[in-house]
């Protein structure tokens, strides 16, 4: 299965710069556990976290549903990276 189609569909049009996404499987000792990384600029991963952590919740229930029928457990992992504006003086 896609999980970077599924997770590029959902987060894309609600983010501020969806060619900076970055969406990578990383891979997993068990052959039933997913690893997904989730790297955007700050703004957009706090977007993509949301308040509580509640837009999070949501894209993991849906790639979870996703995984089940494939019989795995899929897990995000959300990172960001720094805008190469903000470090310079």
């Amino acid at each position: 299965m896609d999980y970077a189609m599924i997770i590029h569909a959902l987060v894309d049009p609600f983010i501020d710069n969806p060619e900076s996404l970055m969406v990578r499987e990383l891979p997993q000792e068990s052959e039933k556990d997913v690893l997904i990384l989730i790297v955007a600029n700050q703004g957009d991963t706090a977007k993509l976290i949301g308040k509580k952590g509640i837009v999070a919740d949501a894209l993991r229930e849906v790639v979870s549903i996703a995984g089940k029928l494939e019989n795995k457990r899929v897990h995000l992992k959300f990172e960001s990276f720094e805008d190469e504006d903000t470090n310079e003086e």
